[in-house]
């Protein structure tokens, strides 16, 4: 018996019986969904404003993500600091790939991102992704 014809059996077995076989999981879906957030991401250059922001996040993102992609910093530190409550989260070094800023957040949630380099005088480009 073969591995496919084995397959074929099961899965009308379970049919058969009123179960349902999930697919598999494919590294295709994986990369869709990160493309998705991360397709979003606006970028912004150190030095230009205090903080980054306001933006709003959207369903593309469950976390607020955010990497280095040009500049001479070898890293950067930023926060989340959210509308309502007008503290940062907490600091985070910020390196060239993509760095979870804040977890969790809900739809709609407004912020901005407070940020800084590794030193005065470094220029940065930020990515944000949310």
């Amino acid at each position: 018996m073969t591995a496919r014809f084995a397959r074929a059996s099961l899965v009308a077995l379970l049919v058969a019986l009123g179960l349902s076989v999930p697919a598999p999981a494919s590294a295709a879906t994986a990369a869709t969904a990160a493309t998705s957030c991360y397709g979003g991401a606006v970028t912004v250059h150190y030095g230009e404003v205090r903080d980054f922001g306001p933006y709003v996040t959207t369903s593309r993102c469950t976390d607020i993500n955010m990497r280095i992609t040009g500049g001479d910093a070898d890293f950067g530190w930023a926060c989340v600091q959210f509308a309502r409550a007008g503290s940062c989260n907490y600091w985070t070094k910020i390196g060239r790939s993509w760095t979870t800023i804040a977890t969790d957040v809900l739809n709609g949630t407004r912020f901005t991102v407070p940020n800084g380099v590794d030193l005065e005088g470094s220029s940065a480009t930020f990515q944000i992704a949310f």
